[in-house]
């Protein structure tokens, strides 16, 4: 490794707004990551908490707000004095021996340690406070928001409001556990079950109970910040997969019914009738199939620390089935 090179790792280790290596989550998913390995690496303390067991082809939500994303940054407490003294100075250390100009940690130096504005790295005040660096949020480090926390390390005060944008909240705690929410796959009932028919309607339902409301938790450990985001599924919304058939309703979307069921499974003697929910063929699909597609709707709102909370952006999730359709004006069923 070369002087230059050795020289900005560690001076963006020491001083510079660290890139979040990742979270900690706990529950079926449970993952550590280690860090970022471009050098500038401190790793977000934002614990996420998925409970439960995560069923097969299940996936993460997708918002229908086109003006909102999790936040990309945000700056959180991550030092104890001593330790951020410790720290800075082991990699001053190593900066100097491999023949560091001083001008080089100057700045740094007279900002932590020489009064411009800390003395000491405030360690007189090690139970009293904690040093606050930015993180990148994991998922979306190529986001050119993931860029906007600049501010370098700063010292809060225990019970202190940092008075910051983007400081670490309970607001932002939801985004992130937003952000991680998975959901079941919308895997659809349909009758016939096996080849739909031309000019014949194809009933599409869920069953009562087949979704049932999905929670993350996301926390700061030590600090009392936690959130936790519930989805509700509330309505699915059906694309045939090709432009010679007609939803029903026109519109292609089923809402939720009472019992949390969606559409009404087919029974026999309804051939004749048009569902709630479904699908009417007007061309064959030949040797092939229709791609239907079923988008569930899920109603996000959280609950926080301090008795904060709200809503959030509604997601989505689509499944697709092949649907084969023939060419037959009637049949039994």
């Amino acid at each position: 490794m070369t002087v230059t090179a050795l020289t900005t790792a560690l001076v963006g280790l020491g001083t510079l707004p660290a890139a979040a290596g990742g979270f900690d989550t706990i529950g079926p998913q449970e993952r550590k990551t280690s860090g970022d390995a471009s050098g500038q690496a401190l790793e977000s303390r934002v614990t996420i908490k998925v409970p439960g067991s995560t069923a097969k082809d299940s996936g993460p939500i997708t918002s229908t707000a086109v003006d909102w994303e999790p936040p990309a940054c945000w700056y959180e407490p991550y030092w104890k004095a001593k330790d951020f003294k410790k720290f800075n100075e082991a990699q001053w250390s190593i900066y100097e021996s491999v023949g560091g100009a001083p001008e080089g940690i100057a700045d740094d130096k007279a900002r932590y340690k020489q009064g411009h504005p800390y003395k000491d790295f405030n360690v007189d005040k090690n139970d009293g406070g904690m040093w606050w660096v930015a993180v990148r949020n994991p998922e979306m480090t190529d986001d050119p928001a993931a860029k906007t926390c600049t501010r370098e390390p700063f010292w809060v005060d225990t019970g202190d409001n940092p008075d910051v944008p983007q400081a670490i909240d309970t607001e932002t705690l939801a985004g992130l556990a937003h952000q991680r929410t998975v959901v079941p796959p919308t895997k659809v009932s349909l009758a016939p079950n096996g080849k739909s028919t031309v000019n014949a309607p194809t009933w599409v339902w869920l069953d009562k109970g087949t979704f049932k409301p999905v929670s993350v938790t996301a926390s700061l450990p030590g600090t009392g910040l936690w959130a936790t985001t519930t989805a509700k599924p509330v309505s699915l919304h059906l694309d045939p997969g090709t432009v010679d058939a007609e939803s029903l309703p026109a519109s292609g979307e089923c809402v939720i019914n009472d019992d949390g069921s969606i559409g009404e499974p087919y029974a026999r003697g309804k051939a004749e009738l048009t569902p709630p929910c479904g699908v009417r063929y007007l061309r064959s699909s030949g040797d092939g199939t229709y791609g239907l597609k079923a988008t569930l709707t899920w109603e996000i709102a959280w609950e926080g620390s301090g008795g904060t909370g709200g809503d959030l952006p509604s997601g989505t999730f689509a499944t697709t089935t092949e649907v084969p359709v023939q060419e037959i004006q009637s049949v039994n069923r």
